[in-house]
């Protein structure tokens, strides 16, 4: 593991919860009630997460959508609370509204992104109408909450870059993964991923109101994490995996915890906030970390009185469990997105920005683009390293080595980009990758041949360099 990036998760880690405590802060002077607090805390986390503000246009749409969203988010929870059928089907499309917008390009998939969030925080924290204010003047708190968290995290991100804590905006737009239908009758993958996401809760919420009524809530926020951000149905299952031993973990430390400082408390506020804060910082090393800490999180927040420990715990392990059958179970079943197309398509994302920067046609570039694809690639390797492990003595081709196999190049290649050579060797290696692609049992041998080309090239062995042209 490296160092670099947990020193760069932590640095982030701290913007954001900088950003949280100061809304957090605002949010208590306005409204000191817990709904608008854990509103704060987690839209200051899922903008600064999402990177909607990193220019001024992101900013400008995120605070005309999210005022508008909030109050949609709000009227959902207003169904939820007194027409759950139907709130629940609302939820349902807008959740799914969220992700088919990806496939209209970058703007309407910032604005899906801004859809989901107040969504989830109704999950999170079930709406309450405020005590301390009147209709409509209730109705503004979430929407001024929002766009705090909006400004707040806009001015430590900034901070964050003009201290060198954030890499510096760049104009050059960073290039989008994609995962084209292995057949032309089968719908694109954001089509695909909005159905199995509806599929998934609507399961839950059926399954979640008839059988665990007071805490139906497990079931639906388990089914829609193991679901976010899918990247295939590799991805969803292994993540299922590890929400389910975070899970466990953190709520017996939750009731440890709890049992030893009581809970509603000022101690239990900082324990919540800390929870939030090692979630965020290690969640980059592995999604176990998050599914653990945001597990005690929640728990603390939502408490444990009137029942046992034993049996909080089997309650919530049984609902978690369920939530996670349910997102694999649809992700796996329901116009399935394959873990090994995602990744051949991001490899061949990578390799044609690679192809591209050392095309003795374009002008000498860096190599952020292909570093930027790079990084979609090891995305997708928690899972398929996991896979790995578990069959290790197969003979099947390994998707995993393709990927250790493709960083290794990172270094060399983005050297290779900036010195403004294009050896012709290089390219050729490039050429019979990218065409390996379509055999999985040649990829590694052809990432391989590739690894090996940049190895051995040498700049005073290149006779075709650019200034050569």
């Amino acid at each position: 593991m490296r160092l670099a990036p947990i020193l760069d998760a932590l640095r982030e880690a701290v913007l954001t919860m900088l950003a949280a405590l100061a809304t957090m802060a605002c949010t208590l002077a306005i409204d000191p009630e817990q709904g608008p607090l854990t509103l704060a805390v987690v839209l200051a986390y899922s903008l600064s997460r999402s990177h909607l503000d990193h220019d001024l246009r992101g900013r400008l749409e995120a605070a005309v959508i999210l005022p508008i969203v909030s109050l949609a988010a709000l009227a959902v929870a207003m169904l939820l609370r007194h027409e759950a059928w139907i709130g629940a089907i609302v939820f349902v499309a807008g959740m799914g509204l969220s992700i088919w917008m990806r496939r209209f390009g970058p703007g309407p998939r910032r604005a899906g992104s801004l859809i989901g969030l107040p969504f989830i925080v109704i999950l999170i924290t079930p709406y309450t109408p405020s005590a301390r204010f009147a209709q409509p003047m209730a109705a503004l708190v979430p929407i001024i909450v929002a766009l705090l968290a909006l400004l707040w995290v806009a001015v430590f991100h900034a901070l964050g870059r003009r201290m060198y804590w954030l890499p510096p905006v760049r104009s050059a737009p960073v290039p989008i993964a994609r995962v084209e239908p292995t057949q032309s009758l089968r719908p694109v993958a954001s089509t695909r991923m909005a159905v199995q996401m509806m599929v998934a809760l609507a399961a839950a919420f059926v399954v979640g109101y008839v059988f665990f009524a007071e805490r139906w809530v497990w079931v639906v926020l388990t089914a829609y994490i193991v679901n976010a951000g899918n990247q295939g149905r590799l991805d969803v299952a292994y993540k299922s995996v590890l929400r389910v031993l975070g899970a466990m973990v953190g709520t017996l430390l939750a009731l440890t915890v709890t049992a030893q400082v009581g809970a509603h408390d000022a101690t239990t506020v900082m324990l919540i906030l800390l929870a939030v804060f090692l979630g965020m910082w290690l969640r980059p090393i592995s999604y176990a970390w998050w599914a653990l800490f945001i597990t005690v999180a929640m728990a603390l927040l939502q408490g444990f009185e009137g029942q046992s420990a034993g049996q909080i715990l089997v309650l919530r392990m049984q609902e978690i469990i369920i939530g996670a059958i349910l997102g694999v179970v649809s992700a796996w079943f329901v116009w399935p997105v394959r873990s090994r197309h995602v990744l051949r398509r991001r490899i061949a994302d990578a390799l044609e920005q690679f192809s591209a920067a050392l095309d003795p046609a374009n002008a000498p570039g860096s190599g952020a683009a292909f570093v930027a694809a790079i990084t979609q690639v090891e995305s997708v390797a928690p899972a398929f390293r996991a896979t790995r492990w578990a069959t290790r003595r197969s003979h099947q081709p390994q998707p995993a080595n393709w990927i250790d196999s493709l960083v290794a190049c990172r270094e060399p290649a983005v050297a290779l980009i900036e010195s403004g050579r294009t050896p012709r060797e290089v390219r050729q290696a490039i050429g019979r990758t990218r065409k390996a692609l379509r055999e999985p049992a040649a990829i590694e041998a052809a990432l391989g041949e590739l690894r090996a080309a940049l190895e051995h090239d040498r700049p005073e062995d290149s006779v075709d360099a650019r200034s050569d042209r």
